[in-house]
């Protein structure tokens, strides 16, 4: 069977070739780099991805320039994330919309029983992402409309798909694994923002986050009251910023608390809304998880697990000690 099942593939290897040389690959647009990094990994060849939004940009308040609309323009498919993560680009990714296949990526793709709930004007948490295991569930939506539109890459569609599905599980077992190492007591994430909560329900630590869902809203002098309690009571250790976020709220909490006689260190730098610099492991959707982990686990006192197999590839391209 295996080796009929390779004689097909083999077979199939001088049209995808064709195909690949007589069209050009698919120009998509995403909007996050989350979705970018995947799309790439599903398309392979088939396509080119590009990010509206960068390292270091919140997708909250992230407005399109001029270049954003004529990279827009251009595109032949649009993915967004949806449940309103760009708040402000509502309006243009219609407009689009009406000429353009444009995708919101996660309600396509997430069941609602799964979306956690928010008591504000989202309703849902968009930052589904933070769980793997449900950010995986957009590969084969992303596939879908990829085959759609480049049918002769198919098969190598599913074959991307199949492959990354492997890592994206051996990378949520290794995460649950991880942070089941920290000790109870201390599994307690403190962040900036409350982005991390599909993380917490999925890897078993409790999120607190100083502003609300959506970094539109401000914190105030109660949110920073509220927050030094919870880190002097609980006695946290270790606090964490963000990089798409201002670290002045994270360091007010850190001041009043040691006002208080509490030390705590700021933890690390947490990928939340947006992935690392282009080029480096954290600028992968596998590095963004791995790194956060990975500042999470060290900070609260805990030893990471061994990198599974299946992320050795990933591993040996970053240089990463697995």
């Amino acid at each position: 069977m295996v080796m009929k099942r390779m004689a097909a593939l083999l077979g199939t290897l001088p049209l995808a070739t064709v195909a690949l040389a007589d069209e050009p690959p698919l120009n998509v647009m995403a909007t996050i780099g989350m979705i970018a990094n995947v799309a790439q990994e599903v398309g392979g060849e088939c396509v080119t991805v590009d990010a509206m939004m960068g390292p270091g940009v919140d997708p909250h308040l992230y407005q399109a320039s001029a270049r954003d609309v004529a990279l827009l323009r251009d595109a032949e498919q649009i993915l967004y994330s949806g449940y309103s993560l760009e708040g402000q680009l509502g309006d243009v990714l219609e407009n689009f919309s009406e000429r353009t296949p444009t995708l919101a990526v996660s309600p396509a793709s997430i069941e609602p029983a799964s979306l956690i709930t928010a008591q504000d004007v989202y309703g849902i948490d968009p930052h589904l992402w933070m769980d793997v295991s449900l950010w995986a569930q957009t590969l084969p939506t992303i596939g879908a409309a990829f085959s759609e539109a480049r049918p002769d890459c198919a098969e190598m569609i599913e074959a991307n798909i199949e492959r990354y599905e492997a890592q994206l599980t051996a990378l949520h077992e290794w995460v649950i694994e991880s942070i089941a190492n920290i000790p109870e007591e201390q599994r307690i994430l403190v962040t900036a923002h409350d982005a991390f909560n599909y993380f917490g329900r999925a890897y078993g630590i409790e999120v607190e986050g100083i502003q609300g869902i959506s970094t539109e809203t401000e914190t105030g002098i109660a949110d920073i009251r509220s927050m030094t309690d919870v880190v002097v009571e609980r006695d946290v250790p270790a606090v964490f910023i963000e990089s798409t976020i201002n670290p002045r709220t994270v360091q007010a909490v850190i001041d009043a608390a040691r006002q208080r006689g509490h030390d705590v260190i700021i933890g690390g730098e947490l990928y939340s809304d947006a992935m690392g610099d282009d080029g480096t492991a954290d600028g992968t959707y596998i590095g963004m998880i791995y790194s956060n982990t990975q500042n999470i686990v060290e900070a609260l006192g805990g030893t990471l697990a061994p990198l599974p197999t299946a992320l050795a590839e990933w591993a040996d391209q970053w240089d990463i000690t697995h």
